[in-house]
């Protein structure tokens, strides 16, 4: 059968191909259409758009790059309609991805999404919507299929992608050693910066992260997780002549062997934890878009950890919060104080409890396989 998958994201990308590493081990004469990144291109998706070109954050930011959001939806109507596909599977991106979907449902196309809208934070309005035009939506937070039932729409949770994905890095083995000696790391602590992967992010939280390496460069080495879809030049124009190392795509054996970590709002606070890593969490849009959110959102965390736990389980520095003396004062805490580092790892065990085990990808391959049958 014939898939056109769309992530318009990094974490997107990772969780998409692993989907379709199952899709294929099920369905081996497969054939997929993407949008999205090197994973998915490594697992035999054939990529129209790559996410370099697609990850804009935030309201005031889609307003400015609106000609390219526009023409970007107008091409990929135009491909479904050319590629006609089986199936249609939509991985998060859900200002884009919603539009697709309607249109994709009006043309008969079978419409898969995969990991839901953040509709229980804002937007609820969207739910009517999805009712409509979805064939089948993948939960992968467990707070959200009790939402969903109280809406009364029927979706499916088999887990988080994450915990498939971490447990095939651990079944490579631990490469710890031959990492540390590749980039002469492990004389002293390591600090994982994750400054995210889109521009704006990066822009807006890497400098004030940097901060901490200047105070504590003596006792600590510090990692600063890149992504190809920025250049060195890029990173460089932040991080200037400091003695940082700067790794691309290679975030897990990055936690792997961190002792702390610096870690911009998103997918990576969960990784993160998954990790057992001690964090802080960084977050900071413009002041306009950040206004706009803050009418709309109903919930009290940003971060994945204390929105599936419920409670302040990590420090979140956000908006006016996100300073330099701020993030040093709980950057001392995940770093010195024993008894914050311990109550912080009890919240991750219970994380992980909550969370179960692997197979999430294999298990939604199925289900999507079984509608198709259908």
């Amino acid at each position: 059968m014939k898939y056109y998958v769309i992530a318009g994201e990094m974490s997107g990308d990772l969780h998409a191909s692993l989907l379709i590493k199952n899709i294929k081990e099920q369905d081996p004469n497969a054939e997929f259409r993407c949008w999205g990144g090197d994973n998915m291109q490594a697992q035999g998706g054939k990529i129209v758009k790559h996410i370099k070109d697609l990850a804009i954050m935030g309201f005031i930011e889609v307003v400015a790059n609106l000609k390219t959001v526009l023409g970007n939806i107008s091409f990929c109507k135009k491909d479904i309609l050319e590629y006609n596909p089986d199936a249609i599977i939509l991985t998060d991106y859900p200002g884009f991805n919603l539009r697709i979907a309607k249109f994709a449902h009006k043309r008969g196309f079978k419409v898969f999404y995969y990991i839901s809208p953040q509709v229980w934070a804002w937007k609820k309005g969207r739910i009517k919507t999805m009712k409509k035009v979805l064939e089948r939506l993948y939960v992968i937070l467990p707070f959200e299929k009790p939402f969903y039932d109280k809406n009364n729409m029927e979706v499916e949770y088999y887990g988080n992608p994450l915990l498939d994905e971490i447990a095939l890095f651990r079944q490579k083995g631990d490469d710890r050693q031959v990492f540390l000696e590749k980039y002469n790391l492990g004389k002293k602590p390591i600090v994982a910066i994750l400054p995210g992967s889109r521009t704006q992010e990066i822009k807006s939280i890497l400098p004030t992260q940097l901060t901490i390496y200047d105070k504590y460069q003596d006792q600590f080495d510090f990692v600063v997780a890149g992504v190809n879809t920025h250049s060195v030049e890029f990173y460089k124009k932040y991080m200037g002549d400091r003695d940082v190392k700067l790794i691309f795509n290679d975030t897990y054996n990055i936690l792997n062997v961190a002792s702390a970590g610096l870690i911009t709002s998103g997918t990576a606070t969960l990784e993160t934890a998954l990790f057992d890593v001690p964090q802080v969490v960084c977050y900071k849009a413009s002041v306009a878009s950040y206004a706009i959110v803050q009418i709309f959102l109903n919930i009290g965390f940003i971060s994945l950890v204390n929105l599936i736990l419920n409670k302040e389980a990590v420090k979140e520095l956000v908006q006016s919060q996100w300073n330099e003396n701020e993030l040093d004062k709980e950057f001392q805490k995940i770093c010195f104080d024993k008894e914050y580092i311990n109550v912080m790892k009890r919240n991750y065990a219970e994380l992980r409890t909550i969370l179960g085990d692997a197979g999430t990808s294999k298990q939604i391959a199925t289900s999507i396989l079984n509608h198709l049958k259908k």
